[in-house]
């Protein structure tokens, strides 16, 4: 008899048996006190999780359409943007700033690298006339397995008329965000990551600097401009949201936060870099490599190189097929070179002893060798303490 399927995938991930208990409800209508409810609720609880005290933006759509938003929302026609890319997904956030216009000034690493603080100041303060209007950078790079620090890189724009724009899709509420202490301008974060939902929202925080700006932005924008949607959190606009939300996601979501407040955000930050660390013992005692320098590897997802001779390939159709764990592969420029494993949002240790089994049992049937059972026994040690 078939278990589950385990998705260890960067996004969607697994869901609570209390969202799913949710998304079976009957629909409720968003012009009721039931919707205001959870919508206030929604505010209430992802305010720590952004470390804003500010409104919380909530959008139907995927990921990149909050970061579209961003985009459309905080800057002006010609006005160039430095956008810090370290893989796949900050790539994607430089050809939508090209697509409506701006000048983007690419400052890309090799893949694997975090992004180099010291490269983005020289670029700054190279920029004597302040055509640099904005910052671009991506928190946890799901393509690479790298996280950036987000906190090094305000300290380059706060107290200047530079914003700091953070994709952090993959990263809310698995990595700490503390936005207005770190003075981070603007933040987005889709829901089928870390906050245990499924895929379908975007939310976005901004500080006052980042408004300032949205008021003097002339690019287009009609269903994502965030005035509109701040306008129906304050009152001001008699319909909040102003266009019909995805009411059974927003209530999905609300149940993931509460789980989430119930465990603590402390501890849920905790949680993801201990099974991280199992990830990497488990996967390196099998002989697979990280990825990325081990000091920049992300708590979100883990990127492994496979020994020599051992398709990334075949091994996630052996974990899909034979175990029904579903890992994912590179991405672009990494594609058929490396198999990335997730272990964020309503992940836990069995999930990650289960991962870490269907990599062994796949790898021993394509034909690498080690001592059976090092990788779960690796990992074990690292999700008890060290102590076995």
């Amino acid at each position: 008899m078939r278990k589950e399927k385990l998705l260890m995938t960067p996004g969607p991930t697994m869901l609570p048996p209390e969202v799913l208990s949710v998304m079976g409800r009957q629909i409720i209508h968003h012009r009721t006190e039931d919707f205001t409810s959870t919508l206030d609720g929604l505010q209430e609880s992802l305010r720590p999780v952004f470390g804003t005290d500010g409104p919380i933006l909530v959008f139907a759509s995927s990921g990149t359409g909050g970061m579209e938003a961003a985009i459309a929302n905080l800057f002006s026609r010609g006005e160039a943007v430095l956008n810090v890319s370290v893989g796949a997904f900050g790539e994607r956030m430089g050809r939508i700033a090209e697509a409506f216009g701006l000048e983007v000034i690419d400052l890309s690493h090799e893949y694997g690298e975090a992004a180099d603080v010291g490269r983005a100041k020289a670029a700054l303060e190279g920029d004597a006339a302040g055509r640099i209007k904005g910052v671009l950078l991506t928190h946890n790079e799901t393509s690479t397995g790298v996280t950036n620090d987000v906190r090094a890189f305000a300290a380059l724009t706060e107290g200047t008329a530079r914003l700091l724009v953070v994709d952090a899709i993959s990263a809310l509420g698995g990595l700490e965000m503390r936005m207005g202490e770190w003075g981070v301008d603007c933040v987005f974060a889709g829901s089928q990551k870390s906050l245990m939902a499924p895929p379908g929202l975007s939310f976005t925080a901004l500080s006052e600097k980042a408004w300032e700006a949205t008021r003097r932005s002339d690019l287009p924008k009609f269903y994502w401009d965030y005035g509109k949607y701040r306008k129906g959190i304050t009152g001001e606009l008699a319909e909040n949201p102003p266009y019909t939300p995805a009411i059974t996601l927003m209530m999905a979501q609300r149940a993931a936060l509460d789980l989430m407040r119930a465990e603590g955000l402390a501890n849920v930050y905790a949680r993801h870099a201990r099974l991280a660390k199992a990830v990497r013992a488990g996967a390196k005692a099998l002989g697979f490599a990280v990825f990325p320098d081990e000091r920049v590897s992300s708590d979100i997802i883990t990127a492994l190189t496979p020994p020599e001779g051992v398709k990334p390939t075949e091994l996630i159709k052996a974990m899909n097929d034979g175990y029904d764990v579903m890992v994912a592969g590179g991405q672009g420029k990494l594609k058929g070179k490396i198999l990335r494993i997730g272990h964020c949002g309503y992940s836990e240790a069995d999930d990650v002893l289960r991962a870490i089994s269907a990599l062994e049992r796949a790898s021993w049937g394509v034909g690498h060798r080690f001592g059976p059972g090092a990788g779960v026994a690796a990992a074990q040690r690292e999700i008890m303490g060290g102590s076995a």
